[in-house]
């Protein structure tokens, strides 16, 4: 056998790179592996996604079973792949629905077991046999469009002539008809109140639905806010209380500093009397001051010695060239 060093260089690096670009590729598709990955693969086709998304759960009697794998568009329908990965077993007549997993918009896919036998892998749950969740917006629609095409004049009519084929019977009876007929003559009067109010409801779902990526954000954020407060929680609760103890020993500082004070603010509040008598003085003093202050910091701001001159007086002789006696 020929020693490994001798052999082909280049022969041996394209092996080594090709077993090295089958590992990541391996490493990549772990999940579809039949011993790494594990579960079988299912389908089912609904009329329309309802917000499901790749990764949702699959659930099983309440108890996540696998996740969805994979949504596509097929022949007008939605075909939702899902691999189960558990020992989960359900018949051949098992039924698909989506159902709503949080307030956020969290889907899940549910399976309903129903049959004989177990349902084989790679098989298709039919659009007969799945129910894909109602939105709200189409609820809004619906009920809109039927409210529009009810006669509220042939309703109210039929009920006050139920009301007058049943007068014979018991009173509580008969009030219960009369509030009735009252309550059809009311909606029949309030028509256009009434479908201006159910289109105005449908702008208003149709503006949700619109927003509900924004509303779903919102909603997080709250969360993140009130994950914060929670976590806050302790030293919130260490302010209030340093603040609680803070007010009490303050209050406690004044009652006992009340008898100190009291002369200490009459002795203020004649002193404050005073200096309001003496305004006028007070005011002519701080202006006769500043000229002073201004020719008394001319004196000493020019360096270690008095710069001044007395006027009026005759020279003293040899000083600055002045004659001698």
């Amino acid at each position: 056998m020929m020693p490994f060093r001798e052999r082909n260089p280049v022969v041996v690096g394209a092996v080594s790179i090709a077993v090295l670009v089958l590992l990541i590729v391996a490493a990549l598709r772990a999940s579809d592996l039949p011993l790494i990955g594990g579960g079988d693969t299912y389908y089912a086709t609904f009329e329309e996604a309802g917000g499901l998304k790749v990764d949702d759960e699959v659930r099983l009697a309440g108890v996540r079973v696998g996740k969805v794998e994979s949504i596509e568009l097929v022949d007008g329908y939605v075909k939702v792949g899902f691999r189960i990965k558990s020992d989960a077993s359900f018949g051949e007549e098992t039924a698909a629905t989506i159902k709503v997993k949080t307030i956020l918009g969290d889907m899940f896919l549910a399976l309903d077991p129903a049959g004989d036998g177990e349902l084989p892998e790679g098989e298709t749950i039919p659009v007969e046999r799945t129910t894909a969740p109602y939105d709200v917006v189409d609820a809004f629609t619906d009920l809109a469009e039927t409210s529009e095409e009810i006669d509220t004049d042939q309703l109210a009519n039929a009920l006050t002539t139920l009301a007058d084929l049943t007068r014979n019977t018991p009173e509580e009876f008969r009030s219960a008809l009369d509030g009735i007929s009252a309550l059809s003559t009311t909606i029949a009067e309030r028509d256009d109140e009434i479908n201006s109010l159910l289109k105005n409801l449908e702008r208003v779902s149709t503006v949700l639905d619109a927003r509900d990526e924004d509303i779903v954000k919102l909603m997080e954020d709250a969360d993140i806010l009130f994950r914060a407060l929670l976590q806050r929680r302790d030293a919130i609760h260490d302010i209030l209380v340093a603040t609680s103890t803070l007010s009490t020993e303050l209050t406690a500082l004044v009652r006992q500093s009340r008898d100190d004070l009291k002369p200490a603010l009459q002795h203020l509040e004649r002193v404050v009397a005073v200096l309001n008598k003496n305004e006028d003085n007070i005011d002519e003093s701080l202006r006769v001051l500043g000229p002073f202050y201004r020719v008394f910091a001319n004196v000493f701001g020019n360096g270690p010695w008095w710069d001044t001159y007395i006027a009026n007086l005759p020279p003293i002789p040899g000083i600055d060239g002045g004659p001698l006696p």
